[in-house]
């Protein structure tokens, strides 16, 4: 099903292209928006949220946002850094102590405990952009650190049942850094270290504070770390390809649905980096606050100088975002974006300048001052981080909107 918005511009091409993605079984269904400023130019609903049943895919439908997380939980500690929570320079042992007198792990080490001192202390503007030397599990399970992760419980697609982010941070503590704090970038649960970090600071339970501080000034609310019973028909279903290596793999096998009991109840271990759900047009409120300053709708959430501050890039020299199975080529990282320097292929300059992040299951979000313009694409197939269609809706959003 397709919105038209906009009766002045002509969205065929994106539409088409999506339903391609869905008829072809590459991904289960997508949920489409483009917007110049914040008025919403297009939207559109391909798909069914689940195939079985052929639930309706529309604005009610909830995701699980996975690393979407991420800017959500970055925002919500510029909430505390402006009111003098902390600074960005400040040692992360200054308010946890388990991360002090880290060690590192030695380049070329074969085994967890050939370390090193750290050179220095873990700083909070590097859990905020992925330089402080923690890694995720995931990225590379066969290397030294992610093995000793896994054996350490340390496992983001399928946390313990007691795992809680202060005990998990302990995990960590006890562990070395995968590489000198501010030397590299590399994927972690720094922004689940980040979420304790507010719990800290705050004296709250991380999902209480996002409640107080953004999800009820934005009315987000359909956005929460599970989702509950009376919502529960509304959940999609989050599909697996044939091929897990293979990113155009038909994805026709569910992975995880509303019948899966876990989704309806709060869970202990509240991830900073990948645990809410939410809708379309939930983070369709939480990205208009961003395009304008921190604020919509009467609710104050960030200044402008604070979200200015989180789009520019904290990185080392020569430091920028790299993953071993996914291409992000002249892009840096601020506090919670990935920062994107030149356009990418098929892409008009405008494209540059662009900040963005993303769910691994397909949840994308991309803003582009430049062209001023914003697209957001939704998916549940599992992985689909960077994924050809999220791509495609990118290029077709700037040919046609930019």
């Amino acid at each position: 099903m397709t919105t038209k918005v906009n009766k002045n511009l002509d969205f065929t091409e994106l539409h088409e292209r999506m339903d391609w993605y869905v008829n072809e079984g590459v991904i289960p269904f997508v949920s489409t928006l483009v917007l110049k400023g914040d008025d919403v130019l297009d939207q559109s609903f391909h798909g069914s949220a689940d195939h079985a049943s052929e639930q309706p895919l529309n604005a009610e439908t909830i995701f699980r946002m996975h690393s979407s997380t991420k800017i959500v939980c970055s925002i919500a500690a510029m909430t505390l850094w402006e009111q003098g929570g902390f600074k960005l320079d400040d040692p992360l042992e200054k308010f946890m102590p388990e991360f002090g007198g880290m060690q590192v792990l030695k380049a070329n080490a074969t085994a967890i405990d050939e370390t090193e001192p750290a050179h220095s202390s873990i700083l909070i503007k590097q859990i905020m952009s992925h330089t402080a030397g923690f890694s995720y599990g995931f990225i590379e399970p066969n290397s030294v650190i992610d093995t000793a992760y896994g054996a350490h419980g340390l496992n983001s697609f399928a946390p313990e049942a007691e795992l809680t982010l202060e005990s998990m941070c302990q995990r960590l503590g006890a562990l070395p850094l995968v590489y000198q704090p501010g030397t590299f970038w590399r994927y972690s649960f720094a922004t689940d270290v980040l979420a304790r970090l507010i719990e800290v600071i705050s004296g709250q339970r991380f999902d209480e504070y996002l409640k107080e501080t953004i999800f009820e000034p934005l009315k987000m609310h359909d956005t929460d770390f599970y989702v509950p019973e009376e919502k529960l028909d509304r959940l999609s279903t989050m599909y697996l390809p044939d091929d897990l290596l293979d990113s155009m793999s038909p994805c026709s096998l569910p992975m995880d649905s509303k019948e899966n009991s876990a989704n309806a109840s709060l869970p202990s271990f509240l991830s900073g980096g990948a645990g809410l759900f939410s809708t379309l047009p939930d983070f369709l409120t939480f990205t208009r606050m961003i395009i304008n300053g921190g604020s919509f709708d009467g609710a104050q959430i960030l200044k402008p100088d604070t979200l200015a501050l989180m789009r520019t890039n904290h990185c080392p020299e020569g430091v920028g975002v790299n993953f071993p199975m996914w291409h992000l080529p002249d892009t840096t990282f601020g506090l919670g974006f990935a920062l994107k320097n030149r356009p990418a292929e098929g892409e008009p300059e405008s494209a540059a300048g662009e900040y963005h992040w993303g769910g691994i299951a397909g949840t994308h979000f991309w803003w582009s001052p430049n062209a001023n313009i914003t697209g957001i694409c939704m998916t549940q197939r599992m992985p689909a981080f960077l994924h050809p269609f999220s791509q495609d809706f990118k290029r077709l959003a700037y040919k046609i909107a930019g």
